[in-house]
């Protein structure tokens, strides 16, 4: 059953949520809520030296802004450590693992000999077989027997079938000398007791799927359907890394990045339903499958993310992008809206959102309805502000006292004033859009006008002509 599709997502907290990361957590958040699933959340703080707690945090916080919101609790892998040694004892009294009492120095000295003899430098433990009566008293790891011939099989529904002949696994290590179990046994324990049934994940892991397949077939586990995607690269076609820009997802919100946009965009890298580039969530659940994804890396494009952010800003509910807006000041460090100015924005936004493509733009449109008198003007609007074009201002000023505020009123009061003067429309705006927002270029006169409304309009002009 559809509903029985249980996803899930297991970063490590050794740093910030990684843009690639994000991409994962999206996959598997979109396949499991387009078919009625569970999206789980592990944390992967097996690494007790390199695992912080601001680093988690970070990634909650990542996920939280992105949207991708979880089933149930945190999971913490480092808390279930009984339960993976636990299966390892399992498998060691079911006779299908076994006590190693090699040291670091034999097993070095056994890869070197092998080198030298031209073998295979795979690790064949002498304890494999050995009789438990010859167990010396000393510390020991446990291993899994793996298979000795034929092929592991690791059916992806990205990659295809990837086959791995079984004399290139080795003994794997489950429990280590000091009782605490590996990463890899780790995973397999906490993916099978959580129920996941599909593994999306960057295909970095592929080779790891034949060494944990190992443990599930020990256990008589039902493998999961693995998924193994390409990873991100910059647009010069490298691994994605600092030198590409911001890599964690925050950081894209402190830039002021909606975070609609942002999915929209992680999801078309890598994946793709036909010709579709840009859509809504609702959209992305219903058509994301495994069969869409790639096999290639997808290259990270900037201008690709900017022109979805501003699509996605423009069919943007006002009241919940500026509840956004807000958001993104707080991450960027920025003061937050006045009463006043969060008023005034609330009335622009119906236009000020239509060619915005960050929130950075939308507030640089904006300068006019949350700046105060007196107004600053930039370079450009202070040399529009010629002695001809303050004399333009103070003889409009009697025109616009009678006006109804309304745009056909002022749309012909102001077509009719430059009429009469033999000038254009134009030649009245850069003195306007001077007073008005003190910049050369900003959103329409008559939208301004009338967002900032009778009183406040012409007390700018005065001041401008003066």
């Amino acid at each position: 059953m559809a509903s029985d599709i249980v996803t899930r997502f297991a970063p490590s907290p050794t740093g910030y949520l990684h843009i690639g990361g994000a991409r994962t957590a999206l996959f598997n958040w979109l396949y499991a809520r387009g078919r009625g699933g569970k999206f789980l959340l592990r944390i992967e703080d097996t690494d007790r030296e390199r695992s912080t707690p601001e680093a988690t945090a970070a990634i909650l916080q990542g996920l939280t802004w992105l949207g991708l919101d979880w089933d149930g609790d945190v999971v913490s892998q480092f808390d279930r450590a009984p339960r993976h040694a636990e299966v390892a004892r399992e498998l060691l009294a079911q006779g299908k693992a076994y006590q190693c009492f090699s040291t670091q120095d034999e097993i070095a000295a056994f890869r070197e000999e092998a080198k030298a003899a031209g073998q295979s430098t795979l690790f064949r433990s002498p304890w494999r077989d050995a009789d438990p009566s010859t167990h010396p008293d000393a510390p020991y790891v446990i291993r899994i027997k793996a298979p000795q011939d034929g092929v592991t099989v690791i059916r992806d529904r990205v990659q295809g079938d990837v086959t791995i002949r079984n004399d290139q696994l080795d003994d794997m290590v489950m429990l280590r000398s000091d009782g605490t179990p590996v990463y890899m046994l780790a995973v397999v324990v906490d993916d099978h007791d959580m129920g996941v049934t599909h593994v999306i994940r960057g295909d970095d892991h592929l080779n790891n799927a034949a060494r944990q397949m190992m443990i599930y077939d020990a256990m008589g586990w039902d493998v999961p359907v693995w998924a193994h995607i390409p990873l991100i690269h910059g647009p010069d076609g490298k691994k994605l890394s600092k030198r590409h820009g911001a890599l964690g997802a925050q950081e894209y919100q402190a830039m002021g990045y909606p975070a609609a946009g942002m999915r929209n965009y992680l999801a078309r890298l890598g994946w793709s339903h036909g010709d579709d580039e840009f859509f809504s969530d609702e959209q992305a659940k219903e058509w994301f499958d495994l069969d869409g994804i790639g096999r290639s890396p997808a290259r990270f494009d900037l201008k690709k993310l900017e022109n979805l952010c501003g699509q996605h800003i423009a069919v943007t509910d006002d009241a919940a992008l500026q509840k956004e807006l807000e958001a993104y000041l707080a991450a960027a460090g920025l003061p937050a809206l006045t009463p006043g100015q969060a008023e005034g924005m609330g009335r622009a936004m119906p236009f000020l959102k239509e060619r915005s493509k960050t929130f950075p733009e939308l507030i640089e449109k904006a300068r006019f309805v949350l700046a105060s008198r007196p107004i600053e003007m930039d370079e450009k609007a202070a040399k529009a502000l010629t002695s001809d074009a303050r004399q333009i201002l103070s003889e409009l000023t009697p025109h616009l006292q009678n006006a109804s505020w309304n745009r056909d009123d002022l749309e012909t009061v102001l077509g009719g004033f430059a009429a009469a003067r033999g000038t254009s429309f134009g030649a009245l705006a850069g003195p306007l859009r001077a007073a008005l927002a003190g910049r050369a270029v900003t959103p329409s006169v008559y939208d301004m006008m009338l967002v900032l409304g009778p009183e406040e309009t012409l007390a700018r002009i005065a001041e401008a002509a003066a």
